[in-house]
């Protein structure tokens, strides 16, 4: 595991909230030159640290602003039953995260739809790809935090 210094940590804080900024502006923010800086996100990438950047789109300006929360149960827990369940969701796009848990709830998937119609469709194809015990879909009311960024006060400093 790479040991991040509180520089790196400054850094990955800054990319985090706007990965579009300049190296130099970047470097100003933390206190290096541009090249010291442009060597430690590099650095940081090849740790994999930094997996890739990406944009955040509006799901609302993209016509899929319904959250759907989707706990699914089985009674099956071969590998053979989870390849084909996991190819299933994997090819579903509408599935934006997919999650294996633990207790009650065997997986959690996080879909976006542009409505209930939409989401019907995505259900049954669901559905259709494997055998499921139990599916309850849980449809977000009002979106009340979505953050990309993930806490860092937890890394542990070099």
């Amino acid at each position: 595991m790479m040991k991040l210094d509180a520089l790196d940590v400054r850094i990955l804080e800054i990319l985090q909230h706007d990965a579009e900024q300049q190296v130099a502006q970047i470097a100003e923010q933390v206190g290096l030159s541009t090249t010291p800086c442009w060597r430690r996100i590099q650095r940081l990438k090849a740790a994999g640290v930094i997996t890739r950047q990406v944009a955040l789109v509006d799901a609302r300006k993209v016509n899929v602003g319904v959250t759907v929360f989707v706990s699914v149960r089985t009674s099956v827990h071969t590998q053979d039953w989870f390849e084909t369940f996991k190819a299933t969701v994997q090819a579903i796009p509408e599935v934006v995260e997919f999650y294996r848990m633990s207790g009650d709830v065997d997986y959690l998937l996080r879909v976006v739809v542009p409505d209930i119609a939409a989401y019907d469709k995505v259900y049954k194809r669901l559905i259709s790809g494997t055998q499921l015990h139990d599916v309850s879909s849980s449809f977000a009311m009002e979106e009340l935090k979505l953050t990309t960024a993930l806490p860092l006060g937890y890394v542990q400093a070099a």
